[in-house]
């Protein structure tokens, strides 16, 4: 194992963490975020390498993209992420047996985190804020199409690092390459927990190649239903947010489904999107609907459904009753995210019932699938299964616990 000298080390480096106090993690964290803002001009020289590789034509452009607001806003969240109770030390379960044993389940790092990821460079800095907080160590595999960028930051983390004492290899970058891939993924006894995030072919093999262990985050193919109680006026803003806010992360929408009886209104719900370009793949009815009216149609074919686009591009299906839309995202959702947009309260009780995803969402895009928008600072992943973590992970996820027990003297009959 050619890395076995980096796994070596990142797991030597994750015991010194358990030495920090959550004061010093927190004052690590904020200077951090301090110099990605002071600093933000090499990151950016960086950034544009690899955007200069890639071309803007390319639909995984605006995730490779890093700009000054950007930069801010993962500052932000980095920020956000220090000032969250620390998730270490909770005392989640205690207890006092007959024979005066006294039991307590403690939340504790798991150790060291493995991080897969594609053409997406804040997720580096988002890693790091989270491992860090919770006192994990973490390797980092990024895509080649960030290479430039992900390196960069990790240099200038690497530096607030050592300004403080603190051992650089807590965090760990590897090469962009697909031996390095498997190398992690083979790395038992180094790596404690490996997350893929990226799209469907990634996660696919990282599940069916790992000896380690692993938490899968899902592709995001994302459905809407437009209920034919739904407002229009409400449907034509949450349908806009949710496809084009940003059409190349996982809770973009991919394919909306309209109740046959609000076919009328179906030009006036997806007008906005010819603004942004937005192709449609249309089934029968939706396409003689808006056949003529919206300039940018085609007809749909049964690879439209349950595809994850990640680009302006968007298939509508029409469907005559609520069970028929949720047949549909039976077969085509992916666990990730879906919504409903209904004034009828109890069939959207029924939606959020019945859809099996992490997020369900009720007159509301599914936009807001996101760790900081949830409160959780940031997010290392959004998780689609359903053993351990599910939706957004943050710092309690990638936390374990373990068993403390005192006695005095006490032995098993």
């Amino acid at each position: 194992m050619q890395l076995k000298e980096t796994f070596e080390q990142v797991k030597r480096a994750s015991k010194s963490l358990a030495l920090l106090t959550d004061e010093q993690r927190n004052s690590i964290l904020n200077a951090v975020a301090d110099a990605i803002v002071l600093q933000k001009d090499r990151i950016l020289k960086a950034n544009a390498t690899d955007l200069a590789k890639m071309g803007s034509s390319n639909p995984l452009y605006d995730r490779l993209q890093l700009t000054d607001s950007r930069l801010e806003a993962i500052a932000a969240d980095m920020r956000n992420v220090a000032s969250l109770p620390s998730p270490l030390g909770h005392i989640t379960k205690a207890k006092t047996l007959p024979n005066g044993m006294r039991l307590c389940r403690v939340s504790v790092p798991f150790g060291v985190i493995g991080m897969i990821y594609e053409a997406r460079p804040n997720v580096t800095f988002d890693v790091f804020s989270l491992c860090f907080k919770s006192g994990n160590a973490c390797v980092l595999k990024g895509g080649k199409d960030a290479d430039c960028s992900n390196r960069e930051e990790v240099a200038l983390i690497h530096e607030i690092l050592q300004q403080y004492g603190i051992d650089k290899d807590v965090v760990a970058l590897l090469p962009a390459t697909h031996e390095a891939t498997g190398e992690m993924l083979n790395a038992v006894g180094y790596i404690d927990l490996c997350i893929p995030r990226g799209g469907r072919k990634l996660i696919d093999f990282v599940r069916d190649t790992a000896r380690v262990p692993v938490i899968e985050t899902g592709a995001g193919v994302v459905n809407t239903y437009f209920d034919k109680e739904g407002q229009l006026e409400m449907g034509k803003a949450i349908v806009l947010n949710a496809k084009t806010r940003r059409v190349s992360v996982c809770n973009a929408l991919d394919c909306l489904l309209v109740h046959i009886d609000r076919l009328n209104d179906l030009n006036s719900l997806v007008s906005p999107l010819a603004e942004k370009h937005v192709i449609i793949y249309a089934d029968e009815h939706a396409f003689q609907t808006l056949y003529g009216k919206y300039p940018f149609l085609e007809h749909a074919t049964e690879d439209s459904f349950g595809t994850e686009f990640m680009d302006y591009k968007l298939a509508i299906k029409t469907v005559a009753s609520l069970d028929e839309a949720l047949a549909h995202i039976d077969k085509n959702g992916s666990g990730h995210s879906e919504a409903i947009i209904t004034d009828n309260e109890e069939t959207a009780r029924q939606f959020q019932a019945h859809v099996d995803a992490a997020c369900v969402y009720w007159n509301v895009p599914t936009s807001f699938t996101d760790g900081a928008q949830f409160g959780l600072g940031a997010e290392i992943g959004i998780s689609t299964q359903k053993l351990g973590p599910r939706g957004p992970m943050a710092l309690e996820e990638i936390c374990t616990y373990k068993w403390l027990i005192e006695g005095e003297g006490q032995v098993r009959p």
